[in-house]
């Protein structure tokens, strides 16, 4: 498997556990919910910092799919390369450093780091159409 194709998973393996702090704060919070919620969930006051991991891992759902296009089209056409993957390992890091940077509140973490993760998706992009 190409270095590529290890970070879109662990990109995506990122993207499957981001919830849990959440969800845990959530329940540590409120509890669990009720069968009426299930129904017609109440909004409730969350903290700042558990709003945040929402927001963390929304933010990633909403930046893994062209990332995750881009590798696949960089892997199919065979256009994949030492660019390509180095631009899918400083994606990955870039996401594990925009989620611990915003969960915690860092000021500016967050947005260089999305940046990061956004040039380099067109770094991949750049691979396959140059």
């Amino acid at each position: 498997m190409t270095a590529d194709l290890i970070y879109l998973t662990w990109t995506a393996v990122l993207c499957l556990i981001l919830w849990i702090p959440y969800i845990a704060g959530t329940v540590a919070k409120n509890g669990l919910l009720s069968p009426e919620e299930y129904k017609t969930p109440l909004e409730r006051e969350h903290p700042d910092w558990l709003r945040r991991c929402n927001r963390a891992h929304v933010n990633l759902v909403e930046n893994l799919p062209p990332f995750a296009a881009l590798v696949l089209v960089a892997h199919v056409s065979g256009e994949a390369s030492s660019v390509t993957a180095i631009a899918a390992l400083i994606f990955f890091w870039a996401r594990v450093v925009h989620a611990v940077g915003y969960i915690g509140g860092i000021p500016y973490v967050r947005t260089l780091c999305f940046s990061i993760g956004v040039f380099a998706s067109l770094a991949i992009a750049w691979e396959i159409l140059s």
